[in-house]
């Protein structure tokens, strides 16, 4: 990742709203949650809510999908990865020194999820 793009993402999470989506979808895990579900969970009106989605979602940190009317929401696990893969490369001289980040475990949960909903 180049220092552009990560500042453009960090830009994106810079908002209280954005950032609040973010994480809720985040949360959500794979499956995600449609636009209306979003808004009610954080009490954000319909067009405020729908500019944040598409600013998270032109930067890359989720994705939207139409499933009949409705436009269902998930984090782009990937992007996160990157990001903070690119936060914390070269971190402290490749000593472990990230105990909360250490105690998530967050990369090991996606990819079970992922294997265990993937065909195979």
């Amino acid at each position: 990742m180049e220092t552009l793009n990560a500042a453009e993402l960090l830009a994106a999470l810079g908002h209280e709203s954005r950032l609040a989506i973010f994480r809720l979808l985040v949360e959500a895990g794979p499956e995600g949650l449609n636009a209306s579900a979003i808004g009610e969970k954080l009490g954000l009106p319909g067009a405020t809510l729908s500019f944040h989605l598409s600013h998270l979602s032109r930067v890359g940190l989720i994705k939207g999908e139409r499933e009949s009317r409705f436009i269902h929401y998930s984090a782009e696990y990937e992007t996160m990865d990157e990001l903070i893969a690119f936060l914390t490369s070269n971190c402290c001289h490749g000593e472990a020194c990230l105990p909360k980040t250490a105690s998530c475990n967050t990369l090991t949960k996606r990819r079970s999820k992922t294997s265990t909903s993937e065909p195979s």
